[in-house]
C-alpha cells in the first residue's frame, strides 16, 4: 500500500512540474512588429555597435518582454522591462563590441523572448568591420 501511494505522490508531483522551458510564457498571447535586421554599415574594429529596434504591439493584450540575450558574450542588451500597450511601442538595444572581430562583414543575433506565438523572435546585427 505504501508503494501505490508513494508511486502516486511522484506522478502527481512529475505532471504538476510541466515543461521548465524557459522559452514558453503563461498569459495572454498577442503580436508584434520589429524591424528583423539593424545594419550598422562600415565599423572601425574596436567601436561598439549600437543597434536599436523599435519593438510595436501589434496585438490585443499587453506585450511582455520577459528576456533578451545575445549570440554571444560580445553582445549585451537592454529592452523595455514594463509591458507594453496594445498600439504602443518599446524598445530593444543591443551593443556590440567589436574589439576581438576581424576585418569584414558579421553578424550577430538578438533573441526576444516574450508572450508571442511564436514565443522566441530573433533579430539580426550587421556590420562591416574596417580598420
Amino acid at each position: 500500500m505504501r508503494k501505490v501511494l508513494f508511486l502516486g505522490l511522484a506522478l502527481s508531483f512529475l505532471s504538476a512540474c510541466g515543461s521548465d522551458s524557459p522559452s514558453e510564457i503563461v498569459g495572454y498571447k498577442t503580436t508584434m512588429k520589429v524591424a528583423s535586421v539593424f545594419n550598422a554599415g562600415k565599423i572601425a574594429r574596436g567601436e561598439v555597435i549600437h543597434a536599436n529596434f523599435v519593438v510595436e504591439n501589434t496585438g490585443e493584450y499587453p506585450l511582455v518582454l520577459s528576456d533578451v540575450s545575445g549570440s554571444c558574450s560580445c553582445t549585451v542588451a537592454d529592452w523595455s522591462k514594463e509591458p507594453i500597450a496594445p498600439g504602443e511601442k518599446g524598445f530593444v538595444k543591443a551593443n556590440v563590441k567589436t574589439e576581438s572581430f576581424s576585418e569584414g562583414p558579421v553578424t550577430r543575433s538578438v533573441t526576444i523572448l516574450s508572450n508571442t506565438t511564436p514565443p522566441n523572435t530573433k533579430v539580426v546585427v550587421e556590420a562591416t568591420i574596417i580598420k
